[in-house]
């Protein structure tokens, strides 16, 4: 039986009030060391289960916290001969712990920085985006591209294409387009005048102590899907993230990181898609889209929570925020082989936590 340890959440996190739409409580308590599986596991049987399924799956790590207590922390080896997973690697943390590219799910933290940006009164997320970075940015027409806004950019509704062209009015279809996402990168160093560097070390990671989280130049096969940096980061520092959503935008130490007011405006539902907020994924709606003319019926997860919240990346890297469970969870790895991997894994996740009425609403 892998040995359930608890290493991440530590003293002096406080209980604060997460807000989605509404507000919710979310306590964090501190963490206990352990070396056995935590007594609020519902047996060793079913978290055994849990583990095999997610090693059978090409998952290289996975982490649980509730109640800020480390439930599961543990690691595995990459699979052998996967030659595009192994592009998306880039070495050990001093601890041996795989440092991994995490695709998309860059998007959320960069996200939270908007966010960060927008207090600091650097951004206003409700301006084109022509004022941050001039006019000619997209193959619009001047008319066209003046109507689109920062805040297109964020939750996928610009109206262009992957190669920045028109296609509809700003805000009308939501379209999940990673290279007009990119434009946001630069959107927010044209706001700050600082460096994503520089940028992501002073307002993140150094608050979140997040110290194997940086930004790296892809290999050009990666770069040339309209992305060309990397999040190069691990379980531990994706947790560390989630904790600081679940704290209602605190560090470790209480240092306000983000406002309230600004995680609330992070997970509004889209209305062209009411599963998706600002680069943030949301279960509990009556339908998601996915892409164009893609809708599926129902939530995103029906076995999860319906207040979780996701921060989704290629290969099925997530972290996953439950309030009403106070709850953080984090998977990296190569691509899943069931198709259905979140729903597969949450229903087995859902047996090794135990079942708990939900005491928040949701988002």
């Amino acid at each position: 039986m892998p040995r359930m340890i608890s290493r991440l959440a530590g003293a002096g996190m406080a209980a604060a009030a997460l807000l989605f739409t509404t507000c919710c409580a979310a306590g964090v308590a501190q963490t206990q060391a352990a070396s056995t599986v935590a007594p609020t596991l519902a047996d060793e049987g079913r978290t055994q289960a849990l583990l095999d399924y997610l090693r059978s799956q090409n998952t290289t790590g996975f982490l649980v916290i509730e109640d800020g207590r480390t439930l599961i922390d543990q690691a595995w080896s990459p699979p052998v001969g996967d030659r595009m997973f192994s592009a998306f690697l880039y070495g050990h943390t001093a601890d041996g712990v795989l440092l991994e590219d995490v695709a998309s799910q860059q998007k959320s933290f960069i996200a939270v920085l908007a966010a960060i940006a927008v207090d600091k009164g650097l951004l206003d997320v409700d301006q084109p985006v022509s004022r941050y970075l001039g006019a000619g940015w997209s193959k619009a027409t001047p008319e066209q591209e003046g109507r689109i806004k920062v805040l297109h950019l964020l939750n996928m509704t610009s109206g262009l294409d992957e190669g920045f062209a028109y296609t509809h009015p700003a805000g009308d279809q939501f379209f999940y387009n990673t290279p007009v996402y990119a434009v946001t990168k630069r959107v927010l160093t044209a706001a700050s005048g600082q460096s994503l560097d520089a940028m992501t070390r002073a307002w993140l990671t150094e608050p979140l102590g997040m110290k194997d989280t940086d930004w790296r130049q892809r290999p050009a096969a990666l770069a040339s899907v309209g992305n060309d940096t990397a999040l190069v980061t691990t379980p531990r520092d994706i947790a560390r993230l989630g904790l600081m959503v679940l704290s209602g935008g605190l560090a470790q130490d209480e240092t306000r990181v983000v406002s309230q007011a600004q995680l609330a405006a992070m997970f509004e539902r889209s209305q062209a898609n009411p599963a998706y907020g600002r680069l943030w994924w949301l279960n509990g709606a009556d339908y998601a889209v996915r892409g164009v003319d893609r809708r599926t019926e129902g939530p995103l997860i029906t076995a999860a929570p319906m207040d979780l919240v996701g921060a989704y990346g290629l290969f099925e890297r997530r972290l996953y925020i439950v309030p009403s469970r106070h709850l953080v969870v984090v998977r990296t790895g190569a691509a899943a082989i069931d198709k259905d991997f979140d729903q597969q894994l949450w229903l087995r996740l859902m047996k090794v936590l135990g079942d708990r009425p939900s005491s928040a609403p949701e988002p």
